[in-house]
């Protein structure tokens, strides 16, 4: 991990003037009351400039870590500063589950809903998805609470809002019953194979991940059963790859100890969900990363506009991961009203010799109206933006609303969503 003036994996520096600790929600009003111009700050593991502010930055990892359960919905309402894996244990104690998670457990909670973070799944939504109420200072550094249930027309436009509604200070998550899975890794899978047999193959277990390095002429699959399930079995071969018999880490050389247990052990949903242990750097820490979401239909046909400018991704590439992601009603989530194919790219640590690469992946994928992970690298122009996302004139009228004076604003947002 870098500096806190920079992202964690010291890819990108924050420009902001100072950054602020507070210890209270009220000491989050009094800062926003000050009338500075005011920003989140997350886990920092974003590698856009979507945390970014030419003002002042506020991390909401000192507020009280108080978590709530409601029994009767269930649910639990956690602090916003607070990352998965902390919250995660407390969670599986009382019986309960969050239906999905990302990668790594290291990522804050409320920063990741902001920016539609996603785990895998054909039936699994975003991270966001499960968030069925939001605690947020306001412009005028008011305290309120805004839920499905009182705000209904609103609410979907107030989840994945990219910091630039207020600063949340809790976030509720609807819960599920506990689970274990199962994670195996399987080697040599075929690039045909893949595009032949999609639906297939991401249907195979409760998570799939698929990764590619666009260089080797067969890929990895990553599958995550849960155990309850009518058949958690395990094959030794399993669509002509064959089960590996040590544990992998996803980017090729790095070492297998960071990552939760494989080799078919079962565990709690929160210690296999995740490809990386809370304890250890997550994934290899020296990087940059972006990721484009396709609709489902078009996956295959992505894969190969992708495939014929390998020569290219390859030498800066450190891996890809394919992952599935359903359909939700949140305005700004790539995934608004559409089930999507991520495909997320793990680049070397070199943002001037990979952006030329990402240009190249978005004309590749222009014609499948790929949209971009926010928290992610990405080019494309904001006049794109609109046709990418239907309801984004309706997030600017509720920005308008809540922050006529642009006070939680900065240049991504204010730039790519107006």
């Amino acid at each position: 991990m870098h500096a806190e003036h920079s992202n964690w994996a010291g890819s990108l520096t924050y420009a902001a003037r100072q950054i602020h600790r507070p210890a209270s929600v009220d000491e989050v009003r009094e800062l926003v009351r000050a009338g500075t111009r005011l920003r989140a700050l997350g886990s920092r593991h974003s590698f856009s400039r979507v945390a970014d502010t030419d003002g002042d930055l506020v991390r909401l990892d000192g507020l009280p870590k108080t978590v709530t359960f409601d029994h009767a919905r269930p649910a639990v309402t956690v602090p916003a500063g607070m990352t998965y894996g902390e919250v995660s244990q407390q969670v599986h104690e009382h019986g309960y589950a969050v239906h999905n998670l990302g990668s790594l457990p290291h990522i804050s909670i409320a920063g990741a809903v902001a920016t539609a973070t996603h785990g895998s799944g054909d039936a699994n939504r975003n991270l966001a998805a499960s968030v069925s109420a939001l605690q947020l200072v306001t412009a005028d550094g008011e305290l309120i609470t805004v839920s499905r249930e009182s705000d209904p027309a609103r609410f979907p436009g107030m989840v994945v809002a990219l910091g630039a509604l207020g600063i949340v200070v809790a976030v509720t998550l609807d819960l599920v019953p506990s689970f274990d899975i199962r994670q195996d890794v399987y080697e040599g899978l075929d690039r045909a194979t893949l595009e032949q047999n999609f639906d297939e193959i991401f249907a195979s277990a409760y998570s799939v991940s698929v990764f590619t390095d666009w260089s080797a002429p067969s890929l990895t699959g990553w599958l995550k059963r849960r155990v309850d399930e009518p058949d958690v079995r395990a094959p030794v071969t399993w669509m002509g790859a064959t089960r590996a018999d040590t544990p992998h880490h996803p980017v090729p050389g790095m070492p297998a100890a960071n990552c939760t247990e494989q080799l078919g052990v079962a565990g709690p949903w929160f210690d296999r969900l995740p490809h990386f242990r809370a304890g250890f750097t997550p994934s290899n820490g020296d990087e940059v990363q972006s990721e484009f979401l396709v609709p489902r239909a078009a996956a295959v046909d992505a894969l190969r506009a992708l495939d014929s400018i390998r020569e290219r991704i390859a030498p800066v590439l450190q891996i890809c991961e394919i992952r599935t992601v359903a359909a939700d009603d949140l305005w700004l989530s790539p995934a608004y009203a559409c089930d999507v194919v991520g495909l997320h790219f793990t680049w070397v640590n070199d943002t001037a010799g990979v952006l030329p690469v990402v240009r190249s992946i978005e004309r590749q994928l222009e014609p499948f109206d790929a949209r971009p992970h926010w928290g992610k690298l990405f080019t494309l122009p904001a006049e794109t933006m609109p046709a990418l996302f239907p309801r984004l004139a309706d997030f600017r009228s509720l920005r308008r609303d809540m922050d006529p004076d642009g006070v939680f604003g900065n240049a991504f947002v204010d730039h790519l969503v107006g």
